[in-house]
């Protein structure tokens, strides 16, 4: 999957121990499509030799304004025209400084102020000390350098080399990499706010065991990438599945069915977009036993007792925000026969415009789908591609829709 395809990005090395990540930065944006080239500072070549980020890049690394490789002495120039964008990864605080003031020490700095500001953005990952990050300094340098337009990508938190803990590491690359992607991204649900489900519920039966499925909650997880991606505010209300939180998005974690229907019916009061992946328990257990349920020696089963639970969707879409129209709902179907007429039913019976048919069979778990797009105009069919590539084509089918529905 190609996600960066056609864009030429220029990484920026600056004095720091966080550039062994750089390496790996370097590696992914080229395995999403994009073309690499590697500028450093003096400073961060004492952390990491320029040969290795040639290595990895495939291309020659500038280190230095008066590099005899171009002909009219104007690196800074050149290679900034050609970019689509200049992601200084790690940005050390010595060089936020040089930003913020307009300094021009080296080649790096010079082609950050060199740089179209109109069509070739800045992207930057701090990286130092957490007494480093937290000084009043730095905070003023790096809120001067976003308010002349460059764009933050944040800072993570925990162990750091220098032996302490708190704020100042750099992103680790595929948080950087997915918060690049959606830079470049377009914004097809800026303002926005989207509520998605995902993964299984848990009805417990005793205090160990439950009932539950093979949900892993991927599809729901991409899906509220691609929605972060198309610039939206994203609620993720999660079942019980072991899956990292996309970036940007708010995560609620959640074990039943009736957890995950207190948290839509909530969270949908604000939203403008519903999305119901979640493989929610049709059936719980009519009581929980506060022990766990043991053999008697019989050799016969326990009796058990179901209630239906509630359908999340049909509540969610039968609000009075669905109903004016101000929330748009569209819902899942995971099927083992007969997808296309259970899909048409299940739309039609839960009331929504739009239900996405899992085609499968085998579908939970793995990293890609096919799926059949059922509306009142019939079914169309998204063929089989990984997950997250089918979650940002249906996020710009909802996009479309809403739009032409003047919503």
């Amino acid at each position: 999957m190609q996600d960066l395809s056609g864009k030429h990005i220029v990484l920026g090395l600056t004095g720091g121990i966080a550039c062994y990540k750089s390496a790996e930065l370097c590696r992914l944006l080229i395995k999403a499509g994009a073309t690499v080239q590697v500028v450093m500072t003096e400073a961060a070549a004492q952390f990491i030799t320029p040969v290795t980020m040639q290595a990895l890049s495939g291309r020659p690394v500038y280190t230095s304004q008066w590099d005899a490789r171009e002909p009219n002495t104007m690196p800074h120039i050149n290679l900034s025209r050609e970019a689509d964008a200049i992601v200084l990864a790690p940005c050390s605080a010595d060089f936020a400084a040089r930003l913020a003031q307009g300094r021009t020490d080296e080649l790096l700095s010079l082609m950050c102020l060199a740089r179209p500001m109109d069509r070739v953005p800045l992207l930057i990952a701090p990286a130092m000390n957490r007494e480093m990050w937290a000084h009043p300094a730095t905070q003023r340098n790096l809120q001067q350098v976003a308010a002349d337009g460059a764009t933050m990508l944040g800072v993570g938190s925990g162990w750091q080399a220098c032996g302490e803990t708190g704020d100042g590491r750099m992103l680790e690359p595929a948080q950087l990499l997915e918060d690049i992607t959606a830079f470049f991204s377009p914004k097809v649900l800026a303002g926005q706010q989207v509520l998605v489900t995902a993964g299984p519920t848990f009805e417990a039966l005793d205090p160990i065991r439950g009932i539950t499925n093979h949900s892993s909650g991927k599809m729901g997880f991409a899906i509220a990438r691609a929605a972060r991606e198309a610039g939206a505010e994203v609620t993720l209300i999660a079942g019980p599945v072991h899956l990292p939180t996309p970036r940007g998005v708010r995560r609620i974690d959640v074990l039943s069915a009736l957890e995950m229907l207190d948290a839509a019916q909530r969270e949908a009061q604000h939203a403008s977009v519903f999305v119901a992946t979640a493989a929610v328990a049709d059936w719980r257990p009519a009581s929980h036993s506060e022990q766990k349920i043991k053999k008697d020696g019989s050799g016969h089963p326990p009796v058990l007792h179901f209630v239906e639970n509630p359908d999340i969707l049909a509540t969610v879409a039968k609000s009075e925000r669905a109903r004016d129209g101000q929330l748009f709902c569209v819902g899942f179907a995971a099927e083992s026969e007969n997808l296309i007429a259970h899909a048409k039913a299940k739309r039609e019976r839960k009331g929504i415009p739009l239900l996405v048919g899992n085609i499968g069979p085998l579908t939970f778990g793995q990293d890609d789908n096919s799926l059949l797009l059922v509306d009142a105009d019939g079914v169309r069919e998204l063929p089989r591609a990984p997950k997250l590539q089918l979650a940002r084509e249906l996020i710009a089918e909802v996009a479309a829709r809403r739009s032409q529905g003047g919503l």
